[in-house]
């Protein structure tokens, strides 16, 4: 019996746990929890929550990476009718422009600090901070704790911060209702059954890493939370989102896989990657997503067509002069500022992407970033198109093109790359010479420092832009 977004508003977990009760529903290095045992987790959590003042309406904020017990402060908070925000550790002054983002001058800042991050502020700076500090229940004892039940499809479930390349990062509310049509437009191609194990191995304050805890509560499979380390991590997993570099990486070591599906984001995919992975019994699927669209909008298997994919249920593009427009029922309810929602779709419902693209057939193909095109000797260059090609490169993980300012040609491209050593200017013209005309090569190569580098997919334009104009002025 699969769940349903169209029947009664039961929480996922409760359905499960009465469908499906003594199925496996969590995984972690400690233990493994069926549909039963999870929910009266959740219910000692909630009930907790409750002992703490947190009530129908609140907003939490939950801060750190990846744990078993940020999901289970999620999914409690949701049963209580609350609000979760999701964010990454960061310094105070960062974390606290977020909290006047998301809470009003006199509101109630309840906020849960992840394992380790307690110690990364003074008490001085936690008294700045001014929040009740949530603690973890002991969930020892099993037996079963009421906790107020309130739990609504339509309800805004989560706050999640875009990345943020260009501007300040915006808060985006979605609705469980939202996240899940996202869920279940992806698992209508993209197989992932009761029997199967899927690996939270991107961050919660992101949407990528979000859309699979929905995808899982969807399908009522298993989720794993794993430690970090990957290798560790993906044993006795059948579905997986990576980067490309990633899965590379578990191919050439000979990782012992189970994996027969993975989700890969970020840079350019290789086909020959693709073909690896295929003989090991493994299904490489691409996407293109974005945070207020509930993660992917577009899908495809790994093929020879280097493109975007075609669109999956539940969404809708229409493309005005290559400008991609979104609509459809995965669109965020709006951007959150202190207990209000700003629209963000137009009068008829689109969401502006600020994305650029063209259909190829069925299957669209992302040109680049509106914001991301810059005039170079009188030509239209996309940072994106170099990046692709840049891409390609073995030993590139990713690369992010900056124009930079230049009294001949108005701007050049520089090129900042994660890879393990930079090569010879020379030996990257080389590459390419073939696939670029020549006003597109970057004028000069930086190596990405390590503080860049994130949890999630993407590493932030913004923050590229910023380190270079840094240590070029």
């Amino acid at each position: 019996m699969a769940f349903s977004i169209d029947d009664t508003a039961i929480a996922p977990w409760k359905y499960w746990a009465q469908v499906s009760p003594f199925s496996i529903a969590l995984e972690t290095n400690n233990e493994s929890l069926s549909w039963q045992q999870l929910t009266a987790h959740i219910d000692r959590y909630a009930h907790d929550l409750q002992q703490q003042g947190v009530k129908s309406g609140d907003l939490l904020t939950l801060v750190g990476k990846n744990q078993a017990e940020t999901l289970l402060f999620y999914l409690a908070a949701q049963q209580l009718g609350s609000i979760t925000a999701l964010t990454m550790p960061q310094p105070l002054e960062a974390l606290q422009g977020k909290l006047n983002t998301l809470y009003k001058p006199n509101q109630s800042r309840f906020v849960w600090l992840a394992d380790g991050m307690e110690s990364a502020y003074s008490e001085p700076q936690l008294a700045q901070l001014d929040v009740t500090l949530l603690s973890i229940p002991v969930v020892a004892n099993t037996e079963a704790i009421a906790s107020t039940e309130v739990y609504e499809h339509d309800a805004l479930a989560s706050i999640v911060f875009t990345s943020g390349s260009t501007g300040s990062p915006k808060a985006v509310a979605h609705s469980h209702r939202q996240h899940l049509a996202s869920a279940q437009g992806l698992l209508g191609e993209f197989q992932f059954n009761q029997q199967d194990t899927w690996l939270l191995s991107l961050p919660l304050y992101h949407v990528s890493g979000l859309a699979i805890v929905y995808r899982w509560l969807f399908a009522g499979a298993t989720l794993k939370v794993g430690t970090g380390n990957l290798a560790e991590d993906i044993v006795g997993v059948s579905h997986a989102s990576l980067v490309a570099t990633q899965l590379k990486r578990l191919l050439d070591e000979q990782v012992t896989l189970s994996l027969t599906h993975v989700l890969l984001g970020g840079s350019h995919v290789a086909h020959e990657l693709a073909l690896r992975a295929t003989s090991q019994g493994i299904e490489t699927w691409l996407g293109y997503g974005m945070t207020e669209a509930a993660s992917t909008v577009t899908a495809k298997q790994i093929d020879r067509v280097s493109n975007a994919g075609h669109l999956l249920p539940n969404r809708d593009i229409k493309l005005l002069n290559e400008r991609i427009y979104i609509g459809g029922q995965t669109l965020a309810s709006g951007y959150f500022q202190q207990g209000s929602l700003t629209k963000l779709v137009d009068e008829n419902g689109w969401f502006d992407s600020k994305d650029l693209g063209v259909w190829q057939g069925n299957e669209l193909k992302i040109i680049g970033r509106a914001d991301n095109q810059f005039i170079s000797g009188g030509e239209n260059v996309h940072c994106e198109e170099i990046e692709e090609v840049l891409n390609q490169i073995e030993s590139i993980s990713q690369s992010i093109v900056v124009p930079i300012e230049d009294v001949a040609f108005g701007h050049r491209p520089v090129a900042v790359i994660q890879t393990e050593s930079l090569l010879s200017k020379a030996q990257y013209e080389q590459h390419l010479q073939t696939k670029l005309e020549k006003f597109k090569w970057p004028v000069a190569y930086h190596l990405m420092p390590q503080s860049l580098l994130g949890g999630g997919i993407k590493v932030s334009r913004k923050a590229v832009k910023d380190w270079l104009f840094s240590i070029l002025n």
